[in-house]
């Protein structure tokens, strides 16, 4: 099996309905609305799915929730061959659902822990601002990762609706993460086009760019990319099931990774994608016809651009080196 290492998927996002829907059924909540007859999440656009998403969000109300959450994702994770994963967690989510950031943060590494006692995986947090709640808020997000550091929270982030603001609007927030020793990325070339990217690059100071992928309209934009060598964080399934692409082939992650990209595949928000990091490679592999070695380079490049210490990095270079070639 390929050693599998996933960048780019929401905490949040990653709970499956089942999950849902037993806490829902535990704190009394009627979220029948949020799935269609066959179980499944339903929404119809991006912005239908940010509020599914939110929806969602909002049943996981204890830290032994979130203790569950990570424990799951984590494990799954495991079962289809990933040796590393890092996650997005937003603090206003958790807030928002009367958690203390500290608290949320410390029942989801309980999760952490226990998958990685079960299955050995290892995983780190990246700590995000929601874009579309505003700059004040992502600033806010940011101070509360510096004034209450945890071993597992390694990186600062931004999600949201892309659509929302300028990436200068957001500069401190990025600057009081970075001065804490924080490593960086943000979302953008989403539904933002190739200025997107380009912006987030020019005021966030980003080493990585989540999706990222409509780069790709931009040939300069491409060359800078490589030169500065920032790396893409892809998710190809997400992509399509959002409408950016017709389908698969259409995907421009074949081409970028020809020009010289440093690109990475992940599964953003799994279920309400009906994907994970398993299905991403498969689909890969079977759509662009990208052997084993190759596919093992996508996953080299996503440990080499991992939010984690040296120590971890080497440990799981050593593990990733044992593992069979096919």
């Amino acid at each position: 099996m390929i050693p599998k290492i996933e960048l780019h998927c929401h905490i949040e996002g990653a709970a499956s309905p089942e999950l849902v829907r037993r806490l829902a059924e535990k704190y009394g909540v009627d979220l029948s609305r949020l799935f269609d007859r066959n179980g499944h999440y339903q929404w119809e656009d991006f912005t239908t799915f940010l509020q599914a998403y939110d929806i969602a969000s909002s049943i996981f109300r204890r830290p032994e929730d979130y203790e569950d959450l990570a424990f799951v994702y984590f494990t799954k994770a495991a079962i289809q061959g990933a040796i590393y994963c890092e996650v997005f967690i937003s603090s206003d989510h958790a807030e928002k659902s009367g958690l203390t950031y500290e608290s949320y943060v410390e029942g989801l590494a309980r999760g952490m822990e226990k998958a990685k006692s079960k299955t050995g995986i290892e995983g780190r947090m990246i700590a995000t601002g929601v874009r579309h709640f505003g700059e004040k808020a992502v600033e806010r997000a940011a101070q509360l990762a510096v004034d209450f550091p945890h071993p597992l929270v390694t990186g600062f982030g931004m999600g949201g609706d892309e659509r929302h603001g300028h990436p200068s609007n957001f500069a401190q927030a990025f600057r009081i993460a970075q001065e804490a020793g924080l490593e960086l990325t943000a979302h953008a070339g989403e539904f933002g086009g190739p200025e997107s990217v380009s912006a987030a690059l020019d005021f966030l100071n980003i080493s990585r760019v989540g999706h990222g992928v409509r780069s790709i309209e931009d040939q300069k934009l491409v060359d800078r990319i490589i030169d500065e060598e920032i790396v893409l964080e892809l998710c190809p399934g997400s992509n399509i099931a959002l409408g950016l692409y017709e389908a698969l082939r259409f995907h421009p992650i074949n081409h970028l990774r020809r020009a010289g990209v440093r690109v990475t595949v992940s599964s953003d928000d799994p279920p309400f994608f009906r994907t994970s990091i398993g299905e991403e490679y498969d689909q890969l592999a079977e759509t662009f016809g990208w052997d084993a070695a190759q596919l093992r380079s996508i996953s080299q490049t996503a440990l080499d651009a991992a939010f984690c210490d040296e120590v971890t990095r080497e440990r799981l270079r050593k593990k990733f080196n044992k593992s069979a070639p096919t």
